[in-house]
């Protein structure tokens, strides 16, 4: 099934180049203007079409494909880490676990 795939998107990657070789050529004179640029976008939706046949989805999208992995993960993580009495903690340490909390936050702002 993938070299099935691999072999449409590369057809499909061909006719694109050729399509966009046309659109550019159309655009070129000012009469076939309104020919060419709808033919070069068609080229370029023929493209992002080719590259989705090609690249699996875990390439694509890699966040999203962490999605329930990850999270089991970071469960498991979380409950196999000691509890810690908050009152205990030096100075230090609270800084430390502020500075680790505003990261986690600005990275659930970067990948969402």
């Amino acid at each position: 099934m993938r070299i099935l795939r691999a072999l449409v998107g590369s057809v499909l990657w061909i006719l694109a180049g050729v399509l966009g070789l046309v659109g550019v050529l159309l655009s070129v004179t000012l009469i076939l203007l309104p020919l060419g640029i709808p033919v070069l976008m068609l080229s370029k939706k023929l493209f992002s079409y080719a590259m989705t046949l090609m690249v699996p989805r875990k390439v694509r999208h890699p966040v999203a494909e962490l999605g329930k992995s990850a999270r089991r993960s970071a469960g498991k993580a979380r409950d196999a880490a000691p509890s810690v009495d908050t009152k205990k903690l030096t100075r230090a340490a609270r800084r430390t676990r502020k500075k680790g909390r505003s990261f986690v936050k600005q990275q659930r702002k970067r990948f969402a």
